[in-house]
């Protein structure tokens, strides 16, 4: 009975924190949250599935910059094999070319991860994402310019992923719908209505002129989630 009683009470813990963390408890207590939204796929198996947003504060330049800066980095380029020198008795050396450096993408992979988190994006089921990076345009148009990227890939948690539509060609080093986290670009009208494209179908850039993260040919992009506050 007592081993049944310690389970029972594990799982109301486990319970207790995920249902703190939907209602945002990483945010100051009493404080409003910085974004709400509910998103809703527009096609494929998972047309109609909805999605909360919740951000809890925009990230300071400080903090987006080193996202910023893995991606701006240039790719490696490719370096020639070294011939090994001959070691005693005419043998080939033991030495080994060096390993290429990782990629723009991996760098940035490994910068999101590193970065705090600022909110979470929840769907149907207890598992959610973590946004490591958010950024909203300065503007006093009706039209908001919103990029989010999460810490995971949407539809990593499924088997096999579903959520993912016709992905870019890969470049030389990967593509971004190949990596474990998505960045979201949307595009919102003065009463919070828009849409939502991601990485799963577009690769990942440096807007340099807004000083962010953006999707490559976001236009021609196919749409994959409805928003609305």
């Amino acid at each position: 009975m007592r081993g049944i009683r310690l389970d029972a009470k594990h799982v109301a813990t486990a319970l207790a924190v995920v249902l703190a963390m939907r209602a945002g408890a990483n945010g100051a207590p009493g404080e409003a949250a910085a974004l709400n939204l509910r998103a809703v796929f527009t096609g494929g198996a998972t047309a109609g599935s909805s999605l909360e947003i919740t951000l809890f504060r925009w990230p300071t330049d400080a903090e987006r910059a080193p996202l910023i800066a893995a991606l701006s980095a240039p790719p490696p380029q490719s370096v020639a094999p070294v011939s090994p020198a001959p070691g005693r008795g005419g043998r080939g050396g033991r030495g080994a070319a060096p390993s290429p450096p990782p990629s723009p993408l991996v760098r940035l992979e490994a910068a999101i991860k590193a970065a705090p988190t600022c909110g979470y994006i929840w769907g149907q089921g207890v598992t959610g994402y973590s946004i490591k990076y958010a950024w909203r345009a300065p503007s006093d148009e009706a039209a908001d310019r919103i990029v989010l990227v999460t810490d995971r890939r949407l539809g990593a948690h499924a088997s096999p992923p579903t959520l993912t539509g016709s992905r870019p060609a890969a470049a030389a080093s990967g593509s971004a719908a190949e990596r474990d986290f998505t960045v979201i670009e949307m595009r919102l009208d003065g009463k919070g209505t828009g849409v939502a494209k991601a990485s799963l179908d577009a690769n990942v850039i440096v807007d340099a002129a807004a000083k962010t993260l953006a999707l490559e040919g976001y236009a021609s992009a196919p749409t994959l989630l409805e928003v609305t506050r």
